[in-house]
């Protein structure tokens, strides 16, 4: 039987460039999304010749992510893509509680929720593959998308600690892939296509991006900054004091700063 990857966030961005490189390497797929282009993604997998099934459900709600490892109908997963996320830009206090508590939902809850599931059956056989997709974001403090860089932040932090508590595991392993601004729906999803960053020409390519993190996935690595340029900030903000990191990311990401490109 082939291998079985689970990928979700598919339907455009680097989830669907990653579902791209796993069918490519010949694994059959569940891909998952929370829009109906899902299916249609689907069929762009399909031409390496591999099984793909989507599902179209809101990782936002424990119910969601139960209705997605039903769909594995008990298949083993041996690869799994935690990749779908959700951004929000503007001030803190002009967001909406039900925007911003969807993307805690999203990228919080929902993910570890799932990472559990699958890495309990993973540890208890002593074998899988797990890319969480985290950011560079996590380092820094996002003005005018605190709530987004704050679960980043979680995110990149929970990936290191789940990596200790299971070492014992030599089969099982846990990769975090940490891109800083990708050419993705992110921005417009997010509400931020009139800030510096949204703007920006200079943003990766997700089709490297994922590349960068497949890689690193295949070669067991626990962790990928993918970019140069990115790595630098990344290193960058591990000695730069907080209030200064927090004034660099408000030029990029306050409202209208794009008119001052």
């Amino acid at each position: 039987m082939s291998k079985f990857a689970l990928i979700t966030g598919a339907s455009t961005g680097i989830g669907f460039e990653l579902a791209h490189l796993a069918a490519k390497d010949g694994y059959d797929l569940l891909v998952v999304a929370d829009e109906p282009l899902i299916d249609a993604s689907a069929e762009d997998f399909r031409q390496y010749g591999t099984q793909v099934q989507s599902v179209e459900t809101d990782l936002s709600t424990l119910r969601g992510v139960d209705q997605l490892f039903a769909a594995t109908d008990g298949r083993q997963i041996d690869l799994l893509c935690a990749n779908a996320g959700r951004g929000l830009g503007h001030g803190f206090l002009d967001q909406d509680v039900a925007d911003w508590r969807r993307v805690i939902d999203t990228n919080v809850t929902g993910t570890i929720y799932l990472l559990q599931k699958v890495l309990k059956q993973m540890v208890a056989r002593d074998d899988g593959k797990i890319l969480i997709t985290g950011s560079i974001a996590g380092f820094i403090p996002g003005s005018f998308q605190a709530v987004y860089n704050g679960t980043k932040a979680f995110i990149d932090s929970f990936a290191d600690a789940i990596r200790n508590e299971i070492k014992e595991s030599k089969g099982v392993t846990v990769t975090t892939l940490m891109p800083g601004p990708v050419e993705t729906e992110f921005f417009a999803r997010g509400d931020m296509l009139d800030t510096s960053v949204g703007a920006s020409d200079n943003k990766s390519d997700p089709k490297n991006v994922a590349k960068d993190g497949w890689d690193a996935l295949m070669a067991g690595h626990a962790h990928i900054v993918s970019g140069w340029k990115n790595k630098v900030q990344a290193a960058v903000a591990h000695v730069t004091p907080a209030r200064v990191l927090a004034e660099q990311h408000r030029k990029m990401a306050e409202p209208g700063s794009a008119k001052d490109q």
